[in-house]
């Protein structure tokens, strides 16, 4: 039977950061211990159990910087613990890393190919939906019918709805339909295609994910130590015009940054 874990007493202060260092000490006890033992066996896959659960807050956190991507959260989540599970499976406790670390790009990345492989760009209304099944329906039997393409008119006639109806459905229609982005312009064979037009390589997407785990850091820091940091290096301003602006010394701000470096770095590295 496994002892029970005494968690490392952490400073009063910012409960986020005394939960996230409880989190983080959990998670290297169970790694530890997962170590140690067989693969398959029952004890190993509660311990492994158990380290999912403990970095399910990772997760969440992960999945709220997708909340505006208009899809069910508790799917993205999910999404994410699996990358979660990916990144247990492959994380060497030799290394010296700490877990969040090694494990945020992993659930990223999970999350992002879901949104690519399975979501929809455009979320269709159900309404419109169904209107677009049925005028697509109706589209197909009047072409037979005229021998021809129908007309708008013909078409909402034929359903009995309005025109506008019909041009809503079909605009709406189009976010079934994917368009390769090396195809030329329609009626144009001599014209770009799209790749051409529009595609670029954007230069800060290599650092995408070196400023996902630089904010997961960042956070665990006291309130008044991120604002030291944002003004610094996301403001531009000199330690003198901190001090100013927060009305403490130059040295004391000097020793703020020093003492918060000291705190990512200890975050960021498990100790030997």
């Amino acid at each position: 039977m496994t002892a029970t874990r005494t968690l490392p007493q952490t400073p009063s202060g910012d409960a986020p950061s005394r939960r996230g260092a409880e989190a983080r000490a959990l998670t290297q006890a169970l790694f530890e211990e997962l170590a140690g033992l067989e693969p398959g066996t029952a004890e190993h896959g509660r311990i492994r159990g158990a380290l999912i659960e403990a970095n399910l807050a990772l997760v969440r956190y992960v999945a709220m910087r997708f909340r505006s991507r208009n899809e069910p959260m508790e799917d993205v989540v999910q999404v994410g613990t699996i990358g979660l599970i990916h990144a247990i499976d492959r994380f060497d406790i030799s290394r010296g890393v700490q877990f969040p670390t090694f494990a945020m790009p992993t659930i990223i990345g999970e999350i992002r190919r879901y949104f690519r492989d399975n979501v929809r760009t455009v979320h269709v209304p159900r309404r419109l939906h169904e209107t677009w099944v049925q005028v697509h329906s109706a589209t197909e039997d009047l072409t037979v019918a005229l021998g021809r393409t129908p007309t708008t008119a013909e078409i909402a006639d034929r359903l009995q709805i309005a025109e506008e109806e019909v041009l809503a459905s079909v605009e709406a229609g189009r976010a079934y339909r994917v368009s390769s982005l090396e195809a030329a312009q329609e009626r144009d064979d001599t014209m770009p295609g799209l790749i051409d037009r529009i595609g670029y390589e954007d230069p800060e997407l290599a650092s995408v994910e070196h400023r996902e785990l630089v904010r997961h850091l960042l956070v665990q820091l006291p309130e008044r130590e991120q604002r030291i940091l944002m003004l610094r290096y996301y403001r531009n301003l000199t330690q003198s015009q901190i001090s100013a602006e927060l009305g403490v010394s130059q040295m004391h701000i000097s020793r703020l940054l020093s003492r918060s470096f000291a705190r990512l770095r200890s975050a960021n590295t498990i100790d030997a």
